[in-house]
Order: structure tokens, then C-alpha cells, then sequence
């Protein structure tokens, strides 16, 4: 028996005992990565992630479903929290206005522009853009705070004014500014928008593309379509379509 004294002792694994551990591990990961592809949208208002993305009818969110809201005396506050699904209201609409590839100016539904006086309070009551009435929206990290013209960061006084007052980004100088906009859907793979949906549509999407349309009339193959199905599943896709439209007239691409 002295030989097995040499034998280091392990803990005794059972085969596939630690499989639920993995699998937990890999769902919360997934569902992590789905959290962060998901789109922050709220009731149609998406939140921009770029300069570039800045344009037409925006809002701007102070925080949790709280808007920058315009007042008539020419100030500005925190609107009231809205619903998980509910966008801004008007008074919480403002124009945005590029004037170079940083700087912004925003409008109000009073027709007036937002400003800063020399109390580095936000103030809207210019009729025109001036040094004042310019901003710039600073991104980083997927995160943004919007600079006033003296450099300063808007935020919240406890009063409920919106000052830029701050030289530093922190916490609660953080905004989002939302579009309505309507974007172009990105997606992640390489197939052409004409390909997507049922071969029937897909049909209809390249008949559309290619047709001269002299007469105004969409013209589609009207024999049985069921082949289109089995040459997109062979590959030939694209040469089945391209066969069924060269038996019609109009094309410009067939003879």
C-alpha cells in the first residue's frame, strides 16, 4: 500500500455535473449581449449615439423619462416623468440645428433658441443664433453631456432650473438626446432588402427594381412559383427569378 501514498488525491468529479453551472454562466451572458443590442427606444423616440444622428425634432432626456420642458416666461425645467412607453410632449420638443460637425443650436416650440445668460442659466428667448445659443454634444463611452457655449455642462439646479454651470461631466450632467426621426433599420447580416420575406415577395421586390414600367403596370411571372422555392434552397435563387422575369416584357435588364 505504499505505493499509493504517492498518489495526489483529487476531488471526486462526477461526469456532467457542472453542465447546469455552464449553462447558467452562458445565459446570463446571452442575455447580457441582447440587453445591450437592444435598441433604446420609448414610444418611438430612439436615442442617438452620434453626432450625425442629430437633426429634425428632438428631445432631451434629463433623466429617467424626464424631458428638458420649455416654459413661456423663456426658462426651462424637468418635466414631469412619463410612462416606460410614452415620448415627450410638445412643450418638450425642440428643433435641432447643425451649424458645423460639432456644434448644434436647438429650438423651442415658442419659436426661440436655447442660450445661456451670464449666469450660465439655460434661457430661451433669442429670436436668432449667436456665440450664446450654440452647443456641443459630447459623446464617450456611449454616454453624453451637452456643453454650453462657456464651456460648461447642463445639468439641474434644486430649484428645477436647467444651468450649465459644471466644467466636468459627471453623473448628473449625463442627458440623452432623442430623435423622431424616422432611420434606416441596420441589419447584421449581408442580405439584400429585395431577398427578405417569402419568394413570392422577393419576386414582387426585383420585378420592381428591374421593370422600365413604360405603361405604370407592375407585371409579374404568373406561373407557379413553388420552383422559386427549391432553387432558393439549391442556390439558384437569383437565376430562377432572372428566368421567369426574361419571359416577361419590359425588363431592362432581360432580353
Amino acid at each position: 500500500m505504499a505505493e499509493y501514498s504517492h498518489v495526489k488525491s483529487t476531488k471526486l468529479v462526477l461526469k456532467g455535473l457542472n453542465k447546469g453551472k455552464k449553462k447558467k454562466n452562458k445565459d446570463k451572458k446571452r442575455k447580457a449581449a441582447d440587453d445591450e443590442e437592444k435598441p433604446d427606444v420609448v414610444g418611438g423616440w430612439w436615442c442617438v449615439s452620434g453626432f450625425g444622428e442629430i437633426t429634425g425634432t428632438v428631445a432631451i432626456e434629463m433623466h429617467s423619462n424626464s424631458y428638458i420642458h420649455a416654459l413661456d416666461n423663456g426658462l426651462f425645467t424637468v418635466g414631469a416623468p412619463h410612462k416606460d412607453d410614452e415620448g415627450p410632449d410638445p412643450p418638450e420638443q425642440f428643433t435641432a440645428i447643425k451649424l458645423s460637425d460639432t456644434r448644434i443650436a436647438l429650438k423651442s416650440g415658442y419659436g426661440k433658441y436655447f442660450g445661456i445668460n451670464s449666469d450660465g442659466l439655460v434661457v430661451g428667448r433669442s429670436d436668432a443664433i449667436g456665440a450664446r445659443e450654440q452647443w456641443e454634444p459630447v459623446f464617450e463611452n456611449g454616454k453624453m453631456a451637452l456643453m454650453a457655449s462657456n464651456s460648461c455642462f447642463i445639468s439641474y439646479s434644486d430649484s428645477g432650473d436647467i444651468e450649465a454651470k459644471s466644467k466636468t461631466a459627471g453623473d448628473g450632467e449625463m442627458v440623452k438626446i432623442r430623435s423622431s426621426v424616422d432611420r434606416e433599420v441596420k441589419h447584421k447580416d449581408d442580405i439584400a432588402d429585395e431577398d427578405r420575406g417569402n419568394v413570392k415577395s422577393c419576386e414582387v421586390n426585383y420585378v420592381k427594381k428591374f421593370q422600365s414600367f413604360q405603361d405604370r403596370h407592375l407585371r409579374v411571372n404568373e406561373g407557379d412559383p413553388s420552383m422559386l422555392k427549391k432553387a432558393r434552397t439549391d442556390g439558384k435563387f437569383h437565376e430562377a427569378l432572372l428566368d421567369r422575369r426574361s419571359k416577361m416584357k419590359a425588363d431592362r435588364y432581360c432580353k
